[in-house]
């Protein structure tokens, strides 16, 4: 079977640098469809495998009543309905294998809609101007594994410059295509379980020393940086079944959900090894700050806080009192809440690199208040460990592995 890529353009003012996309794919042994995602102009020097007027339709719409929507916000709004619509029906049906764009902000927005929404080791690509670093990723990204690739130019015209890039774009996306076309869809595997965790450069050392341990128990360790992104993505692979049981060891995204900051996931971070009833071993890690850009960029109103050189672009920020015992009451509904097995673990001598006698957010009496309230307020089928070490002592990794074994067995 000859695999397809799927591309998506507004081909308006961008159909001759599409076609050339077109082109070069199919000259690496892929077959293509091309979807128009534009709205006012008619396409140029391409013609679509589904046309302007056939997205509309998919978005419960017609193009003209898109035309006169008031402002173009709301048209691309109703447009971006049908781009995801058709891709997600060709993913489904299997008549797809890659996915891929050229655009500017409104062409790299109506692809991205689709691409956020198919599944995880789905191959997607966009090719973008504004994907340089200035610009903030998540609306291309959102929780998946979109490949977003500089152009350097704008994308309207062929040239040297140009076609260099674009061939690397069809030259990527191309093999991408082959080798899911290979591989097929993303498919849990029972002989070998996997169990998810929660990282951050923070408690990297504790998970290095757990990793081997926990995968001679036969199980894989699928760890997710706690950073916003990461978190969000593990709550929407846990309901499709990818894992056996969560490690929550990092949760500096309830923090940051808060108290603000990068690192908030949203308000459902927790939500769904609770609803799935899956086992968690919760060490409530990285509790106690929230984390802003360089130095100079964290907001004025935090500026009289303890904070911490994580490293030149990163600065973390404690939590004022008020905030971490919020975090906490909101950490104890969601575990209370839950429908399986659930552990929390302890570390009596500090939750992050900061918290420790000495560091620059030990707080030893708010620290006490955090632990009256989890003895008080867990209900009482929820097994609580109270360990006297920091969380990053090894012998706190070992007691972990110990607790995870004792509630997968």
């Amino acid at each position: 079977m000859t695999p397809t890529v799927l591309l998506i353009g507004t081909l308006d003012t961008k159909g001759p640098e599409t076609a050339y996309l077109r082109d070069h794919i199919r000259q690496y042994g892929c077959s293509t469809l091309v979807l128009d995602s534009g709205i006012l102009g008619e396409a140029v020097g391409i013609t679509a495998d589904f046309t302007r007027e056939a997205v509309a339709e998919a978005a419960g719409s017609h193009i003209e009543a898109l035309r006169s929507a008031g402002t173009r916000g709301k048209a691309v709004e109703e447009m971006l309905k049908g781009v995801r619509s058709i891709a997600l029906d060709l993913c489904a049906q299997g008549k797809i294998h890659g996915v891929a764009s050229l655009g500017g902000a409104e062409g790299a927005i109506l692809a991205a809609a689709a691409m956020k929404a198919l599944p995880v080791g789905f191959p997607k690509l966009i090719v973008s101007p504004l994907a340089s670093g200035f610009r903030k990723f998540g609306p291309f990204v959102g929780s998946k594994d979109v490949m977003v690739m500089h152009s350097v130019v704008d994308i309207l015209g062929l040239n040297d410059l140009s076609r260099a890039l674009f061939d690397n774009a069809a030259a990527a996306i191309a093999g991408m295509a082959k080798a899911y076309e290979v591989r097929g869809p993303l498919h849990v595997a029972s002989e070998r379980p996997a169990i998810a965790a929660t990282m951050l450069g923070n408690t990297t050392r504790p998970l290095m020393r757990a990793r081997p341990k926990i995968e001679a128990l036969g199980y894989d360790l699928v760890i997710f940086h706690a950073n916003g992104v990461g978190g969000a993505a593990m709550e929407e692979l846990i309901p499709q079944g990818a894992f056996s049981a969560v490690l929550d060891y990092t949760l500096s995204e309830i923090a940051g959900f808060i108290a603000g900051g990068f690192h908030n996931a949203g308000a459902s971070r927790l939500d769904a090894a609770a609803q799935a009833g899956i086992p968690q071993l919760i060490v409530p890690g990285c509790l106690d700050f929230i984390v802003f850009g360089a130095k100079h960029e964290v907001p004025p109103q935090y500026r009289d806080r303890p904070t911490y050189y994580h490293n030149p672009e990163f600065t973390l920020v404690r939590l004022t009192a008020e905030e971490q015992l919020a975090a906490i009451r909101l950490l104890v509904d969601k575990l209370n809440a839950a429908s399986g097995p659930v552990t929390l673990l302890v570390p009596l001598r500090g939750g992050s690199i900061m918290d420790i006698d000495g560091g620059a957010f030990w707080n030893i009496e708010l620290n006490q208040h955090v632990l009256d309230i989890f003895r008080a307020d867990l209900k009482p089928g929820i097994r609580r460990v109270e360990f006297d070490a920091h969380i990053n002592d090894d012998a706190f990794a070992d007691v972990t592995v110990e607790e995870l074994k004792r509630l997968l067995l």
